[in-house]
């Protein structure tokens, strides 16, 4: 079950990246060079991974400047980022697109500091699609969809809680590479898939199911820090890790929990151990994405092709 309402790195920028992300620049729209003093620029190249963006996606950004920069940030769908430097003149980040956002044309601007100090900005517009999404009725016990007024307070204290935990993340990025699987298991139900319980739909469902029975380990899909480990109403014991800068992951319903808050872990790393516990219609996984308040597709983000990073490319292009 999933929460109502989510870089310190730099990349190394592979040949096998930059070909995929040169092979996706096809699938953006119009755009506008904003360049220092008004002049107009045509030699920004900005691209983006996966070529076709649907509500619900997380989005690898690239971009190339025609001058060296020592800051990128960028404005997407009211959100602010922050670029890191790749390789050369590349810069990075990790954005995304809300499951409410509709169909439409939507600019991302990108506001750059060059060595000298000077402005250069772009803007470039994406299209975004709708994606679908299923529907699926399930039956779960009358306390979870018809609290009673002592339930309603536990409710409220575990809102509280994720709020302040979700509001504080680490500002600079601790994952690196690609994201992996938290366990090595089908799934059982998908990212959007509205979901009807006892005959009323309650909510839309923000993440990921494993088919997965009580006890499987459930391991860290990237590098984080724990800065939630304990049980709540629905969504049962509960494990969330801070990726940096706002992106975060979420592992539900487990029947143990194996890390403590504030504990920094790597990819792969056991968290704890799957279970039934909170508003669970039979043991299984839930994994959530979340950036910047928003949730994404997890399996998205899993199928990203993301570089390592490379303590030798903190620095910007000098």
């Amino acid at each position: 079950m999933e929460f109502r309402r989510v870089h310190k790195t730099c990349y190394a920028a592979t040949h096998c990246l930059l070909l995929t992300a040169l092979m996706v620049a096809g699938s953006i729209g119009a755009t506008d060079a904003l360049g220092a003093g008004g002049k107009v620029s045509s030699t920004w190249l900005v691209r983006a991974n996966p070529a076709r963006i649907v509500n619900g996606t997380p989005i690898f950004l690239l971009v190339t400047p025609p001058v060296r920069l020592k800051s990128l940030t960028g404005r997407w769908l009211g959100h602010e980022i922050v670029f890191e430097h790749g390789s050369g003149r590349t810069w990075v980040a990790l954005a995304g697109v809300s499951l409410e956002t509709k169909p439409g044309s939507y600019p991302l601007v990108l506001d750059g500091i060059t060595l000298e100090g000077s402005q250069n900005g772009f803007r470039k517009n994406f299209t975004v699609g709708h994606a679908k999404y299923p529907v699926i009725q399930l039956t779960v016990s009358k306390q979870f969809t018809e609290p009673s007024p002592e339930q309603l307070q536990v409710i409220k204290e575990d809102q509280d809680l994720k709020h302040k935990a979700f509001s504080v993340t680490t500002p600079e990025r601790e994952w690196s590479g690609k994201f992996a699987p938290p366990v090595d298991a089908p799934t059982s139900d998908v990212f959007g898939t509205r979901r009807v319980f006892n005959g009323a739909t309650k909510s839309v469902h923000q993440g990921l199911d494993y088919r997965v029975g009580t006890g499987t380990p459930v391991a860290a899909v990237n590098s984080g820090t724990v800065i939630l480990a304990r049980p709540l109403y629905f969504e049962g014991n509960c494990v969330v890790l801070d990726h940096g800068q706002g992106l975060l992951s979420l592992y539900l319903h487990l029947s143990e929990i194996k890390v403590k808050e504030g504990e920094r872990v790597t990819r792969g790393q056991l968290l704890g151990l799957s279970g039934a516990t909170g508003r669970a219609t039979g043991p299984h996984l839930h994994t959530a994405v979340r950036w910047q308040g928003v949730y994404l597709n997890p399996a998205a983000l899993l199928s990203l092709r993301l570089p390592e990073s490379q303590a030798k490319n903190l620095a910007p292009p000098q």
